[in-house]
């Protein structure tokens, strides 16, 4: 006799099932239409997600409703390992990305970005030139500095210091305050022969496709995006982890009925 459990399980792999197919086929649509490196960044992710995601969906779906109990124990397993994987991922999200903060300046709307104040493991990650060379094809790609030139243009150095801008934009679009430049227009600025302790100061270049995208605190400013973002990622993990937990609960219902009827129909000789 079917019992609830089974139902549950089947249900809840019939939703998984079906909403691997959108997963897969963007993931087969941005390998062959992809144009730029950030686009065909995700390709193999979303690819190997949604394979998975299908697979691990017919297994419990056999599994409870076809009471199949090696299936539904293979299930079982997958979703404890996934379930220990991102336990183990939502507490490093938050360990990496509990240091790190702007620096509010002095008459400012915005905030300037210091690459040492943020952990060591992403700083290692984004001073890798590997690393970096992506990283910084995709900011350019994306247009970040050049939407932003064109927002500011019309603002006066006043209002300009006034915005209060996004931590890439702050660190990727503009000089750093402490190298004193002139300003003409939002990516437009006046330098200076005076000595800076600022490496980033000599690093700058109007040119809107060098910028400031190869300084510190462009780095900086990316790792504090990355650093909300994650932490935004982790608080959803803990949602996430709350549900896998309650369906690995239910699969456990569901295995346990399948061995118990299993049992049963051997007994019978059905």
């Amino acid at each position: 006799m079917f019992r609830l459990s089974n139902n549950l399980i089947g249900i809840l792999n019939v939703i998984t099932f079906i909403l691997s197919i959108p997963i897969l086929w963007a993931g087969v649509w941005l390998s062959n239409k992809g144009v730029t490196e950030c686009e065909k960044f995700l390709d193999k992710p979303l690819i190997i997600l949604g394979v998975f995601l299908m697979v691990i969906s017919l297994a419990g779906l056999i599994g409870a409703c076809c009471r199949v109990s090696w299936l539904l124990w293979t299930y079982l397993l997958v979703m404890f390992l996934l379930i220990v994987i991102l336990f183990c991922f939502t507490i490093f999200a938050f360990v990496v990305t509990n240091k790190g903060a702007g620096e509010v300046v002095s008459e400012r709307g915005y905030k300037e970005y210091r690459l040492g104040d943020y952990s060591n493991w992403l700083q290692k990650r984004v001073n890798s030139t590997k690393n970096w060379n992506k990283i910084r094809s995709c900011l350019v790609d994306s247009k970040v500095c050049s939407t932003f030139a064109g927002k500011y243009a019309g603002n006066n150095v006043d209002e300009f210091y006034k915005q209060h801008l996004s931590s890439v934009q702050s660190g990727c679009c503009k000089p750093s305050t402490d190298c004193q430049f002139t300003y003409v227009s939002p990516t437009n600025w006046s330098t200076t022969t005076v000595a800076q302790t600022n490496p980033d100061c000599s690093t700058w270049n109007n040119d809107p496709k060098t910028l400031c995208y190869d300084c510190q605190a462009c780095k900086a400013g990316l790792l504090d995006q990355v650093k909300r973002d994650w932490k935004k990622v982790a608080i959803l993990n803990i949602v996430l982890l709350i549900v896998l937990i309650i369906v690995y609960s239910i699969g456990c219902c569901a295995f346990r009925n399948s061995r118990r009827d299993n049992a049963y129909r051997g007994k019978n000789g059905a």
